[in-house]
């Protein structure tokens, strides 16, 4: 059976079945072993990990610690009470038409902040005012349609991580701070702080930022000095406000203190360097590493409500859920009635009952001529879980 339990709770021979902790490149070589000595809990607890998956089949069990079935069931529990409410958002596009637009500013994007990053690994300075024509654009696309950029940025290949995932992220961060009510040139120092908070990682040597498995402390360490170089960076570039610094220089901190650089808990951390540190980990979670799979969003999201507990800011974690959906677009779901489909739009009413277009019915094992159906104006069916696209070899992207 395969419980949860703090890492207080850990005692050698107890089996890890999973670390717990997604957001973090860890020394060890796998995420599931035994443990053999107080030293590999001493190493799990200085790396920030609050609580762990075991496996009490495999090794030693924790009387009176819940299984992971009743972890789940609470946190889908606390996500739909969190999410059952009618959001409030505005669209000046449909989301098709801001596809057109999302696209081509996705292609800009990603061969201006690879021309960025690769000025800094050679030494160059910051070209400000391209950063600031490219979150423009970012900013109107997300203020049209904010779900097209979204759903585009999860698109990626592997060696191609680097350069959406600050894309991303910056789309990611206008788009909550647009939904928290910042005003027009917060946004932009908000997506000017997201675009350039890993350019510290230009100063990293590269073999580390790849390394597939177990990383030694040394090099975990080295690795963590990438948030002091995008600091230093962006000091010394001129034209970057004080939000884009604060940003890019916490979204390594946690709410417990157990982050990085300086070990900052929630009451020393500015609301931006908060949000951040949610909207880097869902990006990166989602996204296929050569050292990590990778999750869907709406696995992501659950983590991370379940990390709240400790790690991110709760109320910011629920405003982030309600900000992208529980089921956010492009997501393939299963309906109670056996039905696929991928998520268009977010409910009239509920972010639990979002428009869908199906494309397969599981009942028949076959593909469907698609067509759009609202949960929110239907009484006969709703969305049960997410599914893995890959195991049905059904590409989101084509339905959108």
């Amino acid at each position: 059976m395969v419980k949860k339990v703090k890492v207080q709770q850990l005692k050698p021979d107890m089996y890890i079945h999973d670390l717990n902790c997604g957001w973090l490149k860890h020394p060890f070589v796998t995420n599931s072993f035994k443990i053999k000595d107080e030293k590999v809990i001493e190493k799990i607890v200085s790396y920030g990990i609050r609580s762990v998956y075991i496996d009490t089949e495999k090794g030693a069990d924790v009387e009176g610690a819940p299984t992971e079935h009743e972890v789940k069931h609470e946190i889908q529990r606390a996500m739909n009470s969190a999410a059952d409410k009618k959001p409030e958002k505005q669209y000046r596009a449909s989301l098709r038409e801001e596809l057109v637009k999302a696209k081509e500013i996705k292609k800009e994007a990603k061969e201006t902040i690879q021309n960025i990053l690769d000025d800094v690994r050679f030494g160059k300075q910051v070209e400000t005012e391209k950063v600031e024509s490219l979150v423009e654009k970012m900013l109107e696309s997300i203020l049209r349609n904010p779900d097209a950029l979204i759903s585009l940025a999860r698109l990626r290949e592997v060696d191609e991580y680097t350069y959406v995932h600050s894309m991303a992220v910056c789309t990611l961060m206008i788009s909550f701070g647009h939904y928290l009510n910042y005003d027009p040139q917060i946004l932009r120092e908000v997506g000017i702080g997201a675009m350039l908070h890993d350019i510290g990682k230009m100063r990293i040597p590269q073999e580390l930022l790849t390394k597939r498995h177990g990383l030694s402390d040394d090099e975990y360490s080295q690795i963590k000095e990438h948030v002091i170089f995008s600091r230093m960076i962006l000091e010394e570039t001129k034209g970057i406000s004080q939000t884009s610094i604060l940003l890019a220089s916490q979204h390594h901190e946690r709410e417990d203190g157990t982050g990085y650089p300086q070990g900052l808990d929630g009451r020393h951390t500015s609301e931006f360097g908060q949000a951040a540190a949610i909207a880097d980990v869902y990006d990166a979670m989602t996204s296929k590493r050569c050292y990590q799979r990778k999750y869907e969003p709406t696995e992501v999201l659950k983590k991370l409500f379940e990390w709240s507990e400790n790690l991110y800011n709760k109320n910011l974690v629920q405003h982030f859920i309600r900000n992208v959906g529980i089921y956010p677009i492009g997501v393939l779901v299963r309906l109670e009635s056996g039905l696929l489909g991928v998520v268009l739009n977010h409910g009239e009413k509920s972010l639990l009952h979002p428009k869908v277009r199906i494309v397969y019915d599981t009942n028949k094992d076959r593909a469907l001529m698609p067509y759009d159906v609202d949960l929110s104006r239907s009484e006969t069916d709703r969305v049960a879980c997410h599914e893995e696209p890959d195991r049905w070899r059904i590409y989101p992207e084509r339905y959108m």
